[in-house]
């Protein structure tokens, strides 16, 4: 739920994933009631639907920690079933529209993962251990159970996959079994602590659908902490998944994403050089890139090269950087950043199109407007071409792109 944070933003309800034992569909939902989702509204849900199923949690301990089990009572069920057939589950479950987007997204990309397995089509691929009854229900359960907890956002710590061997119905598989291993591809990984699956494509595809923030601790003030325990148990640690439902602030009208930082630092190339190198990295895919001025050791004078590459572009704008720099390597880390909503279009001017690039300012507390910033080198190739100033240029460029206004989302 949205709660209202004075100029600063809003209080955004967020349930925070520890998956320090990777995570399973049963474990994130049996966590979720622990954490105060009431069971018996999820029973009603899944009735509607004339499913042979029947959910329980009991409490159990590992390693000394309390904890809730799923139990879903369920036939053995062999039906192999298709990405439609789902999906017709989940429009007659009758839950609000947020919970059936949540779970049609962690089935799409489910879907999307199984196809790219087998090469076929998302409609025609076949679940398999997904398909079946009890992980239908850890889904639409947990989906459920998110909406009567009144989570707006999700964030999750880095997962640990496993090691090992898992018997899947492709046979025996090595850890992370194949859609596990497609759908974790760019997410936050961390060490395997113990031997076995810690991480199921049933977690998995909720970790890629659902996730907005990758974070290693909650944020904020936490209200209640939930255990859900997995049926494994190992001599270690206890195998559980924890959830913090948590009220954190989060800035009004903005977005937020991940980047890849790169850096290296730099004192033998000359300026000129250097700039080129800029120049090229962000022709390689880079969303910014810039110097500091920094003092090496010896008193060298030297620069940071700091270049913000969007996720999937990291390693080709990486090769880029250290084949135009004398650096013999760098430093990358994953940061997370907020943005204004943008759009792109353009204005028309007495002299030509201008591309613009809109902003969307907060002005006072709750109003918003779109603000319009020019092209630089279309207003300097007007000013060139016209012997005009080129302030005057970016003047009226903006005038007449605020007289436009912002092209449509």
């Amino acid at each position: 739920m949205l709660r209202f944070f004075g100029g600063l933003g809003i209080f955004v309800a967020t349930a925070h994933l520890d998956c320090f034992s990777g995570i399973a569909g049963d474990m994130l939902l049996a966590a979720l009631i622990d954490a105060g989702a009431p069971i018996d509204p999820i029973r009603q849900m899944l009735a509607t639907l004339s499913l042979p199923v029947t959910l329980g949690v009991e409490e159990v301990s590992h390693c000394g920690v309390r904890a809730l089990h799923l139990q879903v009572d369920a036939p053995i069920d062999q039906t192999a079933r298709h990405l439609p057939e789902i999906k017709d589950f989940i429009t007659r479950s009758g839950m609000p529209h947020r919970a059936q987007k949540r779970a049609l997204d962690a089935f799409q990309v489910l879907a999307e993962a199984e196809a790219a397995i087998h090469n076929t089509t998302i409609d025609k691929v076949h679940f398999h251990e997904v398909g079946a009854l009890d992980s239908i229900t850890d889904i639409l359960g947990s989906a459920f159970a998110l909406n009567l907890l009144e989570i707006d956002r999700i964030t999750a710590a880095p997962v640990p996959l496993g090691s090992g061997r898992v018997k899947c119905d492709h046979g025996w598989m090595p850890v992370p079994a194949p859609a596990t291993a497609l759908l974790m591809r760019g997410l936050p990984l961390a060490p395997n602590p113990v031997e076995g699956e810690l991480t199921t494509p049933t977690g998995a595809a909720v970790l890629k659908a659902w996730v907005n923030d990758w974070i290693s601790q909650p944020l904020g003030s936490y209200d209640m902490v939930g255990h859900g325990a997995g049926t494994r148990r190992y001599p270690t640690h206890p195998n559980l998944l924890r959830v913090f439902l948590t009220k954190a602030a989060h800035p009004a009208n903005l977005e937020s994403d991940w980047v890849w930082q790169l850096e290296t630092t730099i004192d033998d190339q000359p300026g000129e050089l250097i700039a080129h190198a800029v120049s090229q990295v962000l022709l390689a895919g880079a969303l910014d890139a810039y110097t500091i001025a920094t003092q090496m050791k010896k008193g060298r004078p030297g620069c940071l090269l700091v270049v913000l590459a969007p996720e999937g572009r990291e390693s080709a704008i990486t090769q880029t950087l250290l084949a135009e720099t004398r650096s013999l390597g760098l430093r990358r880390s994953r940061v997370a950043r907020w943005k204004l909503p943008r759009r792109q279009g353009e204005c028309a001017t007495a002299w030509g199109p201008v591309r613009v690039k809109w902003s969307r300012q907060q002005l006072v507390q709750g109003a918003h407007d779109w603000e319009p910033s020019p092209e630089f080198d279309d207003c300097q190739a007007i000013a060139l071409k016209h012997h005009l100033p080129l302030v005057e240029v970016v003047r009226i460029a903006t005038e007449a792109a605020r007289s436009a206004g912002p092209p449509p989302a």
